[in-house]
């Protein structure tokens, strides 16, 4: 296939369209609850008050706004896909922005800049005694500066959607590869998005993953249990980028109607209660042959959860006594097999990992 042929087969997957608004059209738009900001995506509007107020100088001084994108939904409303900084900025300081939990956002005050000194505490209208509002001039000038908005139509592939959410949110609010995926998951599957949310807080899994908290943040948990459903939904292809991988697994596992989610929620429940009560947070933690350190390791999460999770039924027909016995002598004796040792160290890649640990963990965990 031909370079040209490809490139007119991936432009039929993208249909799109576009208008020039007015922010006062736009803000309009959302307060009527036609313009929707899903709020998975609205958690990560993290502009400082610095960002905000530079990008409302901006306004006020005539400079061109950036286009956002939305998709157009079977209802023919809009959910935005990308300007969810700048959007939120001009919503929140009208004083019309939800936040997430769906209560109103505390209007913004702005500080002073080079430009425009005279901005320090400047706020939309006077919301209280003292507020020091700015005037209706320059209010009916953020209202009609205009605005592109590109249209995602509801025909477009839904790869195509994922593709360009993806390419449009790796920069402006530094977002991890999971928080993009949170939102593609909303975007197309909702339930499993809410699967994997739900059980990234399941108690047996937090105790034995023990994240940190900036990693939680930057949804970490979340991340760790699709790799777990993904292994056993959708094999890993050899050489595949680990992100890439988890890209393609999400939206696979989001169409494919033949995963019985509730057998599988069973799974990741039995599994990880069954870690927990064995090792608990030590069990992805290194031995160094006397005793179990450091950190959490991928490796061992994604060797030993899959591995136990794929003789789970042969697990449950044992004692409690030979469960543990069993099993905590084949996590010490991970450190003693060449092939893991190989592929869990820190210069190994996620491609290599992958490759050959996860071939290797169902025969090695069988009781």
């Amino acid at each position: 296939m031909g370079l040209e042929t490809e490139i007119k087969l991936a432009r039929k997957e993208i249909i799109s369209d576009g208008y020039d608004m007015s922010v006062g059209e736009i803000i309009n738009l959302y307060k009527d609850n036609e313009l929707k900001i899903n709020p998975v995506f609205q958690r990560l509007f993290r502009w400082d008050i610095t960002r905000k107020t530079r990008f409302i100088e901006s306004i006020l001084l005539g400079i061109p706004i950036p286009p956002i994108f939305v998709f157009q939904d079977d209802d023919g409303g809009w959910e935005l896909i990308d300007g969810l900084q700048r959007l939120s900025t001009i919503l929140e300081f009208v004083g019309v922005l939800n936040g997430p939990d769906g209560n109103k956002i505390k209007p913004s005050i702005l500080e002073g800049t080079h430009f425009l000194p005279s901005l320090a505490n400047k706020c939309w209208q006077t919301w209280k005694e003292g507020d020091d509002a700015i005037d209706k001039p320059m209010q009916l000038q953020i209202k009609r500066a205009r605005l592109r908005v590109e249209i995602l139509l509801k025909e477009s592939d839904e790869n195509a959607k994922f593709e360009l959410f993806q390419r449009l949110n790796t920069g402006g609010a530094h977002l991890s590869e999971q928080e993009v995926r949170n939102c593609v998951a909303v975007m197309i599957n909702l339930g499993l998005y809410t699967l994997l949310k739900g059980l990234s807080e399941f108690e047996a899994f937090v105790t034995t993953t023990s994240q940190t908290s900036n990693a939680l943040e930057k949804q970490a948990g979340i991340e760790l249990v699709l790799r777990y459903f993904s292994f056993r939904n959708h094999p890993y292809k050899r050489g595949l980028d680990v992100h890439e991988y988890l890209d393609q697994a999400l939206i696979h596992m989001s169409k494919d109607d033949n995963i019985d989610w509730t057998k599988e929620k069973e799974n990741f429940e039995k599994t990880f209660t069954l870690l927990s009560k064995v090792l608990g947070e030590d069990v992805f933690k290194r031995w160094d042959g006397s005793a179990f350190s450091g950190k959490f390791l991928m490796s061992l999460y994604e060797t030993i959860a899959f591995g136990i999770s794929k003789n789970i039924t042969n697990y449950e027909s044992l004692s409690p006594e030979l469960q543990t016995e069993i099993i905590t002598k084949k996590i010490k004796k991970l450190w003693e097999s060449p092939t893991f040792i190989n592929n869990s160290g820190a210069g190994v890649r996620g491609t290599s990992r992958l490759t050959n640990l996860l071939p290797m963990a169902e025969e090695f965990f069988k009781p």
